[in-house]
């Protein structure tokens, strides 16, 4: 299936990485979704982590109603998000073995939820920096505005002798 992708377990613990601050102890990954969105099996279900909403979510009681789930075009377009799946390797942007789709600018800071703001990114980028922003931004009230990003570039220092 197009709409899942299988990440290597060390790629799969460095993107949970900034996750952390969820309650992911007891939960074992079992699929990731083409956009990084992960399945986790726990003794009390199945579990989601939703990285457009920031949430985890028990979404079923056992891996039969997961997959039954994911076996309608409802559960496809739920949590698997289809539609721009399918379009994108329809415009020839297929995954490589180590990237999944991403929002250019992630809605949670204003970006929107459209196929123009898909890129593909790698994996572990993504899921890392999703992590990171939202747990930058949960704490925020409702309505904050975010007006800008700082990104801290570890840019190699040039030597003291040359002047450029």
């Amino acid at each position: 299936m197009s709409y899942l992708i299988s990440p290597t377990s060390l790629a799969l613990e460095s993107a949970l990485d900034s996750w952390q601050w969820l309650d992911l102890g007891n939960k074992e990954p079992i699929l990731v979704t083409a956009f990084a969105d992960v399945f986790f099996s726990a003794p009390n279900g199945i579990w989601f982590l939703d990285t457009l909403e920031g949430k985890l979510k028990h979404v079923f009681d056992t891996r039969e109603q997961l997959d039954n789930a994911l076996s309608t075009e409802e559960g496809q377009d739920m949590y698997l998000l289809s539609p721009f799946v399918d379009r994108a390797i329809r415009d020839g942007q297929s995954l490589t073995e180590s990237q999944c789709y991403d929002f250019k600018l992630h809605p949670v800071v204003g970006g929107e939820v459209v196929y123009e703001n898909i890129q593909r990114l790698d994996f572990v980028v993504a899921l890392n920096i999703r992590g990171q922003l939202y747990d930058q931004v949960r704490n925020l009230k409702p309505g904050t505005k975010i007006t800008g990003f700082n990104f801290d570039d570890e840019k190699e220092q040039k030597p003291w002798w040359k002047f450029w």
